[in-house]
């Protein structure tokens, strides 16, 4: 018998040019032809017109969406394999009606939990101000801002929220929490004081978020809760943009009603050019780039070549290449 064709293998969105380096992709050499796209395309007709002519496609997390739409044009699609243990921007019941298999990766919240820490400490120091005037011949700016005696609060309290309600109490901060499923029990296990949401938000000097994004939560914090925040209070968002009412937020920074804010996730990636997040001086923004460790993508990369490879023996000893 023949050999089969090579299959055609799609990797999206890697912006770093890294997918090729950080995992051996050696066993798909004699079965896969792989193509690298290091742009994004955020229209669905320009996504669905590139990746026509692939059986497979690796997908870096939610980066670029497989809507309905987007699945029911790509014609030979057989196969997404996405980083992480869940991708909510597939839709898997289009997939399923169309064959389409989705299969995941291992995932560690380790660097989301330590970057979130990464962006407080700035925050509070004023690390990239001070940065950006010695750069420019200044010197000192500013006043930082101890965390010692400070209020923490965690909106969520899973994996991510109470490692980082651990390490600010190893700074010696007043941990609070709330969210909508919290209870008292959860709360002692992790050694943080639950609190109503408007304590939550009217109380904390640090405000960290680390929720699911779900219809519950989006827009969960608004106006209103933004409102009750201290003038002197800070905001991070490294769970998803839509949980925090976006023009809510950037008129609560213009006004001075928060102190600033530091942000690694928005509502719609990558952030445009002109967007005010890029611009006020209040606000810390990174793109996106909390779960973005070396490590990690080792396991993004390596466990998606094991599920390519696992993918193609089974559909050979079926008899389907």
């Amino acid at each position: 018998m023949a050999n089969p064709l090579p299959i055609k293998i799609a990797i999206l969105d890697d912006y770093q040019s890294i997918a090729l380096r950080e995992a051996d992709w050696s066993p798909l050499a004699a079965r896969a032809e792989i193509t690298v796209f290091t742009d994004h395309l955020a229209d669905v007709g320009e996504v669905a017109q590139r990746l026509k002519p692939f059986d497979v496609v690796c997908a870096m997390r939610e980066r670029t969406p497989f809507s309905r739409e987007l699945i029911e044009n790509l014609p030979n699609l057989k196969l997404i394999a996405s980083t992480g243990s869940a991708n909510a921007s597939i839709d898997l019941e289009a997939a399923a009606e169309r064959s389409v298999e989705v299969r995941h990766t291992g995932y560690s919240s380790t660097p989301t939990i330590e970057f979130t820490w990464a962006l407080i400490l700035a925050m509070a120091r004023n690390i990239a101000g001070e940065n950006e005037s010695l750069r420019s011949g200044g010197w000192q700016i500013s006043l930082g801002t101890e965390l010692a005696g400070k209020t923490l609060g965690l909106l969520g309290l899973g994996r991510v929220g109470s490692a980082v309600g651990v390490i600010g109490r190893a700074f010696r901060m007043n941990v609070i929490a709330w969210s909508q499923n919290l209870t008292p029990e959860r709360a002692q296990e992790k050694g943080v004081q639950l609190v109503d949401k408007a304590t939550l938000f009217s109380t904390s000097d640090f405000l960290s978020i680390h929720v699911r994004l779900s219809e519950r939560t989006h827009h969960l914090v608004g106006p209103a809760e933004l409102g009750q925040m201290k003038p002197t209070s800070r905001l991070i968002n490294t769970s998803r943009g839509p949980i925090v009412d976006e023009a809510a937020l950037i008129e609560a920074l213009k006004t001075g009603q928060l102190a600033g804010a530091a942000l690694d996730v928005y509502d719609t990636e990558p952030l445009a050019a002109d967007h005010p997040y890029r611009t006020l001086p209040n606000v810390l923004a990174t793109p996106h780039i909390g779960y973005v460790s070396q490590e990690l993508y080792r396991t993004f990369y390596g466990d998606t070549v094991q599920n390519i490879v696992q993918w193609l023996d089974e559909r050979q000893n079926a008899g389907n290449v």
